[in-house]
């Protein structure tokens, strides 16, 4: 996330352990890719699932799956279908239509029965031999407030109006290829990169640009901005729900990378340890020169204020905490169920296809998404399970696939 998605916090592996060495967000433009502790397995040279080999697995009715886990991916499942009727299956494993009688029947389909709505409509399938490495991701939450008070002046800035993507006077047109850099007009009319994160800092938006909020703290802050999407808790307690909008054009810097080159972070004297936690404990500890790290890291993220009741995945609804699972679309038609049966028991059950993600990368490749508040924040630092992975498609889907009959 999302980049895109989306955009939330994904910790693959130990709680940020070097997640902020290859930083994370999938959003457009000069961002970070999603980082992965835990390596996973190589991503296969095929194009998809169909040509990765499909092959039946057991009979829906044989999982173990439990009555509120059903009933809760039967909700999501959905809320999907209006996206995974229309959407263009990259996968090749299934069409709109295939999936329009349980789309339909779903509609009106008691949650608490939502066992034999998985059994009659769907059977299982195996993309290549079904071995999964699973991660996991949550939405971070901050302290915030709607207006400027005292320990809350931290802006979070919407898109400026004055920046724009286009070409210097003085770029020959040989050399105009791809997109256009992101910049500005300044007052003589030459087009120059955009304000990075030290002028901003130092007010060069302020009166210019709209804020939606203040936040509380600037450390927790800049890694929301790493992360492209989050909440800010008000001192009233409400929620504001807010994601990417864009970015100011300027090159990103990995502070964890930086802090290990630095011998910062390790387990010896003096040094953190290599998690996001260490990273913000050398920050709060070190004011002057945390702040002069984090302004070695010239890129800013804007943000816009999201409507609903949960941050959006890449499917365009929102993703939902342990029923949400980022997968490939190559390999996973968005919207479609997964069964993980992993090593890490907590994340074992039927997840659904809402969402993707930068390294989420390959067949049986999957990001669960877990909430927001401490706990999601605890299991998704530490997800990183293996174990094994099914499909959940339309009957008939394999058969038509391998060119047999049912």
């Amino acid at each position: 996330m999302r980049m895109p998605p989306t955009t939330l916090f994904r910790l693959s592996g130990a709680l940020g352990a070097l997640a902020l060495l290859g930083a994370c967000a999938i959003i457009p433009d000069s961002t970070p890719p999603t980082p992965v502790v835990s390596a996973p397995p190589p991503a296969p040279a095929v194009a998809s699932a169909a040509l990765a080999g499909v092959s039946r697995g057991p009979s829906v009715g044989a999982l173990p799956m439990s009555a509120g886990d059903a009933g809760t991916a039967l909700a999501a499942f959905v809320e999907s279908c209006p996206q995974l009727l229309r959407r263009e299956d990259a996968s090749g494993l299934a069409y709109g239509p295939d999936w329009r009688p349980a789309c339909e029947a779903g509609v009106t389909w008691p949650v608490d029965e939502g066992r034999d709505f998985f059994v009659q409509f769907f059977e299982t399938a195996r993309v290549g031999d079904g071995s999964a490495f699973a991660t996991g991701y949550f939405e971070p939450e901050i302290a915030g407030s709607r207006s400027r008070q005292q320990g809350y002046e931290v802006p979070v800035y919407a898109m400026p109006a004055d920046l724009l993507r286009a070409w210097p006077l003085d770029t020959p047109i040989s050399e105009r290829e791809g997109r256009p850099p992101l910049g500005r007009y300044d007052e003589s009319g030459a087009f120059v990169p955009y304000f990075d994160r030290a002028a901003i800092e130092e007010g060069a938006l302020e009166g210019r640009v709209p804020v939606i909020a203040w936040a509380a703290d600037p450390v927790d802050f800049f890694f929301l901005q790493i992360q492209g999407s989050g909440r800010l808790r008000t001192p009233e307690g409400d929620v504001i729900r807010i994601g990417y909008a864009g970015q100011n054009g300027r090159g990103y810097t990995s502070v964890g990378k930086l802090m290990r080159e630095r011998d910062l972070l390790g387990d010896g004297p003096g040094q953190y340890p290599g998690s996001m936690q260490g990273i913000m404990a050398y920050m709060r500890e070190n004011p002057a020169a945390g702040r002069a790290l984090m302004r070695e890291n010239q890129s800013w993220i804007f943000f816009r204020e999201l409507p609903g009741d949960g941050p959006l995945g890449a499917l365009g609804v929102p993703v939902r905490g342990e029923a949400s699972v980022a997968a490939d679309p190559r390999f996973v038609p968005l919207g479609a169920p997964v069964w993980l049966d992993l090593d890490r028991d907590e994340a074992d059950g039927l997840w659904i296809a809402q969402d993707t993600g930068g390294a989420i990368k390959g067949a049986n490749r999957f990001d669960t998404f877990w909430g927001a508040g401490a706990e999601a924040r605890a299991i998704a630092g530490t997800m990183s399970g293996r174990g094994n992975a099914l499909l959940l498609l339309p009957k008939g889907t394999v058969a038509r696939l391998n060119g047999t009959r049912r």
